[in-house]
């Protein structure tokens, strides 16, 4: 089979994604900042029946995660599948007038840096597997800036242009790219916010490759 690889592997969207793409019968790449943390999940994706390893990399250090990525397609085989949903630092979110160079410029690396270097990373081995998909999850804040949380704002909109014109450039090849907005972010329990119905969504857009952009919910207009 081929692998699913998630950056941003985490207990909540990450963990979801990982056992809906499994049970379609991928093997599962977690990636993230704590090895401890994607081995622990590995440990329990394995024990209900899952192919399943962690590999520890910083999205802001893109040597470092195209060599994640690169490992992972040699261990468990070529990735059909990314998904880029790693959780933004708090720092991003700080009102504009708040907000330093240094804010903006980790914002940037860790949404715009960190996508492209995924991207090419796994780009030509989908084009060797002869299919892909490459799915980006955002906040509202990607398409309706907001100036109370300024790095998500300025960042996102860097990598939703990113993935629009990566949609473009890959119009004649056999690669989806999609984006999921979640406006208010993810919540537990959440008739459409909630992790596992979200991971339904991303599998969707996989599966049926259709529209670039879609919204768990609608958005909401912004006070400024």
């Amino acid at each position: 089979m081929t692998t699913f690889a998630i950056i941003g592997a985490g207990r909540n969207l990450g963990a979801a994604l990982a056992r809906r793409f499994g049970r379609e019968g991928f093997d599962l790449a977690l990636i993230s900042r704590s090895q401890e943390r994607v081995d622990a999940l590995a440990d329990e994706l394995r024990a209900e029946g899952f192919t399943a390893r962690g590999y520890a990399a910083n999205v802001r250090d893109p040597e470092g995660l195209a060599a994640a990525l690169d490992r992972a397609s040699q261990e468990l085989g070529p990735i059909e599948v990314l998904s880029y949903n790693p959780l933004p630092q708090k720092e991003f979110l700080r009102p504009l007038l708040e907000s330093t160079v240094g804010d903006v410029r980790a914002a940037v690396e860790f949404s715009v840096y960190g996508p492209i270097a995924a991207v090419h990373q796994v780009l030509q081995g989908m084009r060797v597997l002869g299919r892909g998909t490459v799915l980006f999850v955002n906040g509202g804040s990607a398409v309706q800036p907001v100036q109370h949380f300024a790095g998500t704002s300025i960042a996102f909109a860097g990598e939703t242009a990113y993935a629009e014109m990566l949609r473009q450039a890959m119009a004649d090849e056999p690669i989806h790219v999609g984006q999921l907005i979640i406006p208010g972010g993810i919540i537990a329990g959440h008739a459409e916010k909630d992790p596992e119905v979200l991971a339904e969504k991303l599998w969707q857009m996989h599966a049926e490759r259709g529209e670039f952009r879609h919204y768990a919910t609608e958005l909401e207009e912004q006070p400024y």
